[in-house]
């Protein structure tokens, strides 16, 4: 599946359950990836996916507990050839968030599948991180980062040429807790 906006990770020897579930609360098509435990999806509206999902999780926890790891939909996802394609169209939606970082304590969180010795998470994301920080800056609304606690946490998640960029406060990664942003 080439246009998914989700991705979903299996526990060790829980994909088979992931796939089950899936199947079960039919919410968009998926498909496996070529990579251990990852599974991706295309739901029509990411925001009302987080709350069927977290319904169903509430209904039923061992689903969740025994099987999905973490579940993240994107609520901006785009390909990308090279390292440099990468970092232009991350940078540019980044920056798109820099109104809701103003004053607020935040981090970058990449979680990447393929691109190995192409893409370096750690690079990224202090990349990004650098780059917000000066636009605030800039904007003179210092931000700051924070990895414990913050306010806000931009997830992103890549399998292998797409990636899917979200922005999440403080109260959704409580509440979500299969977002599992760091």
């Amino acid at each position: 599946m080439r246009d998914w906006n989700v991705v979903v990770t299996a526990r060790d020897k829980g994909y088979i359950l992931t796939k089950k579930l899936l199947e079960e609360i039919n919410l968009g098509p998926f498909a496996p990836t070529d990579f251990y435990n990852v599974i991706v999806m295309k739901v029509d509206d990411p925001c009302r996916f987080l709350e069927k999902i977290e319904e169903i999780r509430a209904r039923s926890p061992g689903a969740f507990s025994h099987g999905v790891s973490r579940l993240v939909p994107a609520q901006h996802v785009f390909n990308f050839q090279s390292l440099e394609e990468f970092e232009g169209k991350a940078r540019e939606i980044a920056l798109t968030w820099v109104p809701a970082l103003a004053g607020k304590s935040f981090h970058v969180r990449l979680h990447r599948r393929g691109f190995k010795g192409r893409l370096s998470t750690l690079e990224e994301e202090r990349f990004l991180d650098d780059t917000l920080l000066d636009a605030l800056q800039c904007a003179e609304t210092p931000g700051s980062l924070a990895f414990d606690d913050p306010d806000l946490v931009i997830q992103i998640e890549t399998v292998g040429n797409r990636a899917g960029m979200s922005l999440w406060n403080r109260e959704e990664l409580a509440r979500y807790s299969f977002l599992r942003a760091d």
